[in-house]
């Protein structure tokens, strides 16, 4: 139990449930091109994501020895051939999954978006143009799951994009606190990312109406984490704001989901936000 628990935390466990999501508003917003192998593009997403985490554990081991020795590479629980291990077969998965659900087209997007994933933990962590790589990563995501219509997917994945962007500057103050500059840029980016579901065309009224819902869900939710970092831009502030962003991934994915008229499917997926708040109890999504 112990090994599994370290592994868990190596590659952020419950912190998935974030990202599956992001394939299924790129479907939605394409019309569902995968049919009934949709299923297979969360799968797909989840395993990059857990890839990414255990790749940026084994790039950082070093720092975390001196920042973080309660994870799992210092602390010895996990060896670092076994993080890399990891990141390397899962990103194997990922890319199996995404071709079982559309093909050598959703397997060259998802190689795309693998291969930005180990260029972020790899090259692009430590510089400023880390928020850039993750962004461009997530909104790869989405296109993902949009299969042969890329293009369909352009506002879900520029809104999610956004999102990241600032969730992603806002955690580089994790250890040392940040600044209220950034601070107060991650919640205009938040207002940003609430009206953009809102821009026309919608399948429906009623799209509209259940869209703006979830996107004042997550407006209201990240931005009360995001504005008390403003007020006190200290680590452990900036740390509760980016967990709040991490979770409020999941009603903005919503948000876009019943934009393209899947209500229903935007309610179901809304419900991991009380599983991923007990998951981050457990072990930590950051």
């Amino acid at each position: 139990m112990g090994r599994l628990r370290a592994f868990a935390e190596l590659v952020r466990l419950p912190a998935a449930l974030s990202v599956p999501g992001d394939t299924l508003a790129g479907a939605a917003a394409a019309g569902w091109p995968h049919g009934r192998r949709t299923w297979a593009m969360p799968v797909a997403s989840a395993c990059l994501y857990w890839a990414g985490m255990a790749l940026n554990d084994y790039a950082d081991r070093e720092l975390d020895a001196r920042e973080r020795p309660e994870r799992p590479l210092p602390s010895g629980r996990v060896r670092p051939w076994e993080a890399l291990a990891a990141a390397a077969g899962l990103t194997g998965a990922g890319i199996g999954a995404a071709a079982f659900a559309g093909g050598r087209g959703s397997a060259v997007t998802a190689s795309l978006l693998a291969a930005g994933v180990w260029t972020y933990d790899l090259l692009l962590k430590p510089t400023p143009l880390a928020p850039l790589g993750m962004a461009f990563n997530r909104g790869m995501d989405v296109v993902m799951g949009a299969g042969p219509r890329p293009r369909a997917a352009a506002l879900p994945a520029l809104g999610l994009a956004v999102h990241t962007f600032g969730v992603t500057l806002l955690s580089r103050g994790e250890v040392h606190g940040t600044d209220r500059p950034t601070a107060r840029t991650v919640v205009a980016g938040t207002a940003a990312g609430v009206l953009l579901p809102l821009a026309p065309p919608w399948k429906a009224d009623r799209a509209r109406l259940a869209a703006g819902a979830f996107g004042a869900w997550y407006g209201a939710s990240v931005g009360a984490a995001q504005a008390a970092a403003v007020r006190c831009p200290e680590a452990p502030t900036v740390m509760a704001a980016t967990g709040a962003g991490i979770r409020g991934m999941i009603p903005l994915q919503a948000a876009y989901i019943a934009r393209a008229g899947a209500p229903v499917t935007a309610a179901a997926l809304s419900g991991a936000v009380p599983a991923a708040r007990a998951g981050f109890k457990a072990v930590s999504a950051t």
